[in-house]
């Protein structure tokens, strides 16, 4: 896994997928459909902070990144189950696709974030939230979902569950470039962590979750230690004018949900890699492999398979459980980030 000079997660196998991709050599494959939460809790001293995992360096994709909760729909997220909050035709219009897509979206979101944060948005009423999702027989669940033995309508049906979807604000909307091999249309959703429930690493795909705010995680970005997809560190700037958790989710009803994709376009003989409404991440690369010096221009980062370079030896990234012990977050809200291996970040 590669980066450039601060955490963008820059694929070394880019470069070569891009100009396939420019020739016509490369067809793109069709985005899956996907969703993804930003779980936040207030710090003891003020302030949102968000759940973040660590990919294992050894995911195909984006091995090493810093994302969110989240995951792919199943095809079973459409089945009818019990909902409260905004009916599945207001999520449509909100979210501009059809009731029963709105619904396996938001589905998706739920089920994905008790599957690898042990958190659950659904309650016993349309008023009321789960308030401990500990013990063998809510683990057993979760190792059932997680396999495909078990549906997440019949998960809820079974224990007599309400999904919350009003405990959920749609925040954002990224689509997997055209160039990758993996790619997904994935819905970024924001909410806050119910009262009484605590979040634990039960993501087979992190070796590492931790509580941070989103300034202290934009650094470590910026410093190049934390490494992030695009869509991570946008969404993790677009929090930080926001003063607690409650203000975030008021806020998402204005976001605006207009899919993020990249794109690739010849300029001047190099190749431009852009994602529209976001300059930082603006490249130019060479159009040929011949030429490693891509050019910079004012406010983008020029990035040839010879300037990409790999992230530091831990680069704040350890392996292993957090440190309160097994299966649980590590530091508190207020923690930061570190460059030195064998810290959380």
């Amino acid at each position: 896994m590669s980066s450039t000079t601060n955490g963008q997660w820059y694929p070394p196998e880019w470069p070569d997928r891009i100009r396939a991709l420019a020739n016509g050599e490369l067809t793109p494959a069709e985005p899956r459909r996907a969703a993804t939460v930003l779980l936040l809790r207030d710090a003891a001293s003020g302030g949102p902070t968000v759940h973040m995992l660590r990919r294992r360096t050894s995911m195909a994709f984006a091995g090493g990144a810093y994302a969110y909760p989240g995951g792919s729909v199943d095809p079973r997220d459409e089945r009818p189950v019990a909902w409260a909050g905004p009916s599945r035709a207001q999520w449509a219009v909100r979210m501009g696709v059809d009731p029963a897509t709105a619904q396996a979206i938001v589905c998706a979101a739920v089920r994905e974030t008790f599957e690898e944060a042990g958190v659950l948005l659904a309650g016993a009423s349309a008023d009321t939230v789960v308030a401990d999702t500990t013990g063998e027989d809510w683990e057993a669940d979760r190792a059932a979902l997680v396999a495909h033995e078990l549906s997440f309508a019949d998960f809820l049906g079974r224990r007599g569950l309400v999904l919350r979807s009003d405990l959920l604000g749609a925040w954002a909307r990224w689509i997997t470039p055209e160039f990758e091999p993996r790619r997904y249309d994935t819905w970024f959703f924001v909410a806050a962590l119910p009262e009484g429930q605590r979040t634990w690493n039960a993501s087979t795909e992190a070796d590492r979750t931790v509580w941070i705010r989103p300034q202290e995680a934009a650094a470590g970005y910026d410093r190049g230690e934390l490494l992030m997809m695009p869509p991570t560190i946008a969404t993790l700037r677009s929090l930080q004018p926001y003063a607690t958790s409650a203000e975030v989710l008021a806020g998402a009803e204005a976001q605006n949900l207009t899919p993020v994709l990249a794109r690739a376009r010849l300029v001047g003989g190099e190749i431009e890699l852009s994602w529209p409404g976001h300059d930082e991440f603006t490249k130019h690369i060479a159009r040929t492999g011949a030429d490693a010096g891509a050019r910079a221009d004012a406010g983008t980062d020029s990035v040839s398979p010879a300037d990409s370079r790999a992230p530091g030896e831990d680069d704040g990234l350890s392996d292993g459980p957090g440190t309160d012990g097994p299966g649980t977050d590590g530091p508190g809200p207020s923690d930061s980030p570190s460059p030195s291996g064998g810290t959380p970040a």
